[in-house]
């Protein structure tokens, strides 16, 4: 079952990115540790689609890594 963009949304929120800006119903995340922007589009209540989670994911990993390497 598909995660709702609400919870991509908090998982972003709870790792330290930060949402800049948005336009209808994309939204533009940023993390300090991290040089890209991720963008994800859909409404909260809306079903996410596979690559929008396989992106939260990575971008997770990535800043898990950077974070692990720094320690």
């Amino acid at each position: 079952m598909p995660r709702k963009i609400r919870e991509l949304k908090s998982l972003l929120l709870k790792a330290g990115f930060v949402c800049e800006s948005g336009k209808g119903s994309h939204t533009k995340w940023s993390h300090p540790l991290l040089s890209g922007k991720l963008t994800l589009s859909g409404k909260d209540g809306k079903d996410a689609k596979s690559y929008q989670e396989k992106d939260v994911d990575n971008a997770l990993k990535q800043i898990a890594e950077i974070q692990e390497e720094d320690t």
